[in-house]
């Protein structure tokens, strides 16, 4: 959601960026194409901005439809991030599936920091389940970042790390954050993966709109 009021002028321009996409929107309708679906989240984001939440929730939910459809991960996980962002009921069942998909499928680690990071932010302070999002940032990262940008996104997952350690567990220096990841095992992604694999059951509880054994076969062998 927009964190301040938008300015008379910035309203103006948002409106007129709506119907721009809108006409764009009519031309594929229909059509099922990561094109229609992209000019839907790109609407959502807008709406969001309007304050239109219930209607930026519905188009960002075909959008999902489509990206799925068409095995587009990425854009499916985009998806999970609007419709969270709307604030609606099912917004954090949502993030928890867009979760799911970006750790299990190749998204881009900055979207799936953007997710993960999210989830941070709807855990308490003393909960061990922001701990493990944070570790599977930095594992996603390795994973994932190229080269040239690998360093900069090391960076930032350390960084989110030592947030998490802080408010978990007042952490401030490097000693007590050794350790306190030797405490929590988060140094062994069989910990911290199944530990976060809870916390996304947790947010999406019964409301799952895939099959997951499902889309795990589509994975190379």
């Amino acid at each position: 959601m927009s964190g301040r009021q938008l300015t008379a002028e910035e309203k103006t321009e948002f409106v007129s960026q709506l119907g721009e996409k809108n006409l764009l929107l009519e031309e594929c309708a229909g059509t099922d194409t990561l094109e229609e679906a992209r000019l839907q989240l790109d609407l959502a984001e807008i709406l969001i901005l309007l304050e239109r939440a219930a209607s930026a929730w519905t188009l960002a939910r075909m959008a999902f439809d489509i990206a799925l459809k068409n095995e587009s991960w990425q854009d499916a996980v985009e998806a999970c991030n609007v419709l969270y962002q709307t604030g609606q009921e099912g917004a954090r069942a949502a993030l928890g599936m867009g979760v799911w998909l970006a750790v299990t499928f190749p998204v881009a680690p900055e979207l799936t920091y953007a997710m993960l990071d999210h989830v941070i932010t709807e855990t308490p302070d003393n909960s061990d389940d922001a701990a493990f999002a944070a570790m599977t940032v930095r594992y996603v990262i390795d994973l994932r970042a190229e080269e040239g940008e690998h360093e900069n996104w090391g960076l930032l997952a350390n960084d989110l790390i030592a947030r998490v350690a802080a408010r978990h567990s007042q952490v401030k220096n490097q000693q007590t954050l050794d350790a306190w990841m030797d405490r929590l095992g988060l140094r062994d992604p069989q910990v911290f993966l199944p530990g976060l694999a809870q916390v996304v059951n947790a947010l999406v509880a019964d409301s799952w709109w895939f099959d997951r054994e499902a889309l795990r076969e589509t994975l190379p062998g």
